[in-house]
């Protein structure tokens, strides 16, 4: 390393320390602030994870476990934890614990028809789910006989079914059109789909309303998977709990991190949210990961009023529509972007490896893509993956980045989609001919 390199990197280093210090004292004044303010607004002041992990069975026995709360909602870094300063929940009635019955938005939400108009079906509520392709081939059409394969699309952090309904949909051949039933789901929390405050948005949660939207109401008896991002944690834990339906796994940046070298909990905080000042990307991860009260602050003077935002980006860049991904950014509640973040992709980690050993002995196909500049997800990630699967099949795409790395080639990667779909449709029917005719020669 030049000397250049390292007055550089001990800069850095220098400033981030002093940032995230000064941060971590906002962060308790904010802490204190929003109780204050939760008790005068509603009543009632909802706990938050300014405790430390000696306090953690006390406050919530029972709710730890598989596909419960992360640790990292307690273990984050905090110079003010280590001196015992952030347990100021005992000066607070216990009883508003996260609002726990609470399914309306809170005073710091948006209130806007689009993000409230879930909580009209009551407490029976499914998300929001696009769908494209027939329920069933016509014969006019379809000269080979084949049936309608299904097809869900698992979208990433801060996204929405936008993401494939603007990038893969458009791109679909005839033959996919008429063969493949596909469904984009937007995530409980996120997008179009409710964002209920008596939820930790854990795994099962996940995994439940995806069964309740589309598994169940559909008939979903085999399919393939998608999924970007954080998209791929619920992805694994989605094909491990149906391992003997799922054909196929499409894994686009998996944020990886092996379980089997300590807690990947942590690690996975501490990789794709490394409190560094630079580069800009990796601050602002930090800064919404680590600290919840400031993070909530952001999302009420940018989420909360993300119509008049929108106005505003329009005016400026004078266009009538703004990309997807803009849009997408705002559609979520601090309360489930919050949980999500800590509880699947950091959580979630730690599972990982064993879902990937039962679809080994499953023999499932998966196949991974990432781009080798990829900032947010690092790209060791799904080599590290390769090798606790060998048998996954690696793409690494050069010169992309997290989202260019299917983006930027929508048409090329929905055709890499199509083909890789059609192949092992084809070998699993073919396998199915040739047992059916060994049982009638039986």
């Amino acid at each position: 390393m030049s000397r250049v390199s390292r007055f550089s990197e001990t800069l850095i280093s220098v400033a981030s320390a002093i940032v995230f210090f000064v941060l971590d004292i906002l962060d308790v004044i904010m802490c204190v602030f929003f109780r204050f303010l939760d008790e005068f607004l509603e009543g009632k002041s909802s706990t938050c994870y300014c405790i430390g992990r000696e306090e953690k069975k006390e406050d919530f026995n029972g709710v730890d476990g598989e596909n419960g709360l992360s640790e990292t909602l307690y273990g984050r870094k905090n110079v003010f934890r280590e001196m015992g300063l952030l347990r100021i929940s005992r000066f607070w009635n216990r009883e508003g614990a996260f609002c726990v019955g609470k399914k309306g938005n809170r005073w710091s939400d948006c209130g806007c028809e689009s993000c409230v108009s879930w909580m009209s079906n009551g407490s029976d509520f499914k998300l929001h789910v696009v769908v494209k392709g027939q329920e069933r081939a016509r014969l006019e059409n379809n000269p080979e006989g084949t049936t309608v394969q299904n097809v869900i699309f698992i979208h990433g952090f801060m996204s929405s079914s936008s993401l494939w309904k603007e990038t893969v949909f458009p791109n679909l051949s005839e033959h996919s059109t008429q063969n493949y039933k596909l469904f984009a789901v937007d995530l409980l929390g996120f997008g179009r789909s409710p964002k209920p405050r008596d939820c930790f948005y854990t795994l099962r949660d996940h995994l439940e309303m995806i069964e309740k939207s589309v598994i169940l109401p559909f008939q979903v008896n085999s399919f393939h998977l998608v999924a970007h991002s954080m998209g791929c944690v619920i992805a694994l834990a989605l094909a491990a709990k149906y391992s003997k339906s799922v054909k196929s796994i499409t894994l686009i940046a998996p944020p990886y991190f092996s379980s089997s070298k300590g807690d990947a909990s942590t690690e996975a905080l501490r990789r794709l949210a490394t409190r560094r000042v630079w580069p800009p990307l990796l601050f602002g991860s930090a800064f919404m990961s680590w600290y919840e009260h400031l993070g909530r602050c952001v999302c009420f003077f940018i989420c909360r009023s993300h119509r008049t935002w929108e106005w505003i980006l329009k005016l400026l860049m004078r266009r009538r529509d703004l990309h997807f991904s803009i849009i997408d950014m705002t559609r979520h509640t601090h309360h489930s972007a919050w949980h999500t973040m800590h509880n699947v992709i950091c959580g979630g980690a730690k599972f990982l490896d064993k879902y990937l050993e039962t679809l080994t002995a499953a023999r499932v196909k998966i196949r991974v893509i990432q781009g080798t500049k990829d900032q947010v997800v690092p790209v060791e990630c799904s080599f590290n993956m390769k090798m606790k699967a060998p048998q996954i099949e690696l793409e690494i795409i050069p010169n992309a980045d997290h989202n260019t790395v299917f983006l930027d080639r929508a048409k090329e990667f929905t055709r890499d989609l199509e083909s890789f779909w059609t192949d092992i449709d084809k070998k699993i029917a073919e396998h199915t001919d040739v047992r059916q005719e060994m049982q009638t020669i039986c």
